[in-house]
């Protein structure tokens, strides 16, 4: 619990990582794995639950890490897209903790979010009261995100390759911003993790 509010968190990390020819979730920066460092911060906060969504490679994957208090969960269907990690995550975290108020939801490939960027987007959304608190990079929004439990039910809906921007193209939902420097670097080549290890 977070104050008085009850918040889970979904590290999201079921993708292939195609295009790299191997799980970036495992590409070390600053002595762990990229996916070590999102589910360190998530458990640097006193969340309700913690939820890690696994998909690809799976088994190898989880021999590598230091799960803790995570729950994990597999998505069989981790190819048809994010939509379904998030859907599946939110139905595992309230199966966790049905009367959570809110879920956060983390990438395993942000090498740059802190403990205290999460904590700034707790509380623009605990401030401000709005459906969800999306991080701003490059002019666009993504996650790290925050959403309330008014939007559970439309995140559980999502289908094969939306992401949660989705709701907010459909303008079903208000939402606040935080910058995130950095949010956009994405690990996605060998040259992406080259340049990585260049920023350690």
């Amino acid at each position: 619990m977070i104050g008085k509010t009850k918040i889970g968190v979904i590290v999201l990390a079921a993708g292939a990582s195609r295009r790299l020819g191997f799980p970036k979730q495992l590409v070390e920066f600053k002595g762990k794995p990229l996916l070590q460092h999102s589910m360190d911060v998530a458990e640097s906060l006193e969340f309700d639950c913690r939820i890690l969504m696994l998909g690809s490679k799976a088994e190898t994957i989880g021999k590598e890490l230091k799960i803790r208090n995570f729950t994990i969960v597999i998505n069989e269907q981790w190819g048809l897209g994010m939509g379904t990690s998030i859907s599946k995550g939110v139905s595992a975290a309230l199966n966790v903790k049905s009367d959570l108020d809110h879920i956060l939801i983390l990438l395993s490939d942000q090498p740059f979010v802190t403990k205290e960027k999460i904590q700034e987007l707790i509380r623009i959304q605990l401030e401000n009261k709005k459906p969800a608190t999306f991080s701003e990079y490059t002019g666009e929004v993504g996650v790290p995100a925050i959403f309330s439990k008014e939007t559970f039910s439309d995140l559980m809906m999502l289908k094969k390759d939306q992401g949660a921007k989705k709701l907010i193209l459909d303008e079903k939902i208000s939402f606040e911003t935080i910058k995130f420097e950095g949010g956009n670097f994405d690990v996605d080549t060998a040259k992406d993790v080259e340049l990585l290890k260049q920023m350690e």
